[in-house]
């Protein structure tokens, strides 16, 4: 997946808005006790993370 898609599903999920706000404050131990941003920086998938998100937050099936 490709960085720019991950936002995209982000937003569309989210709202442009929360969808910055949650990658940058929610903290999940999913991730290692890590943001969404920390894990994209610490080089983590985009993929990975998406589906980590989904998992966390129920994303919809036809939205993952």
């Amino acid at each position: 997946m490709r960085l720019t898609v991950f936002w995209e599903r982000m937003a569309e999920h989210f709202g442009a808005g929360y969808a910055e706000t949650f990658a940058r404050d929610h903290v999940m131990s999913e991730l290692g006790g890590r943001t969404v941003d920390e894990a994209l920086a610490d080089g983590w998938a985009a993929k990975d993370v998406w589906r980590v998100v989904c998992q966390v937050m129920d994303v919809p099936g036809e939205r993952r």
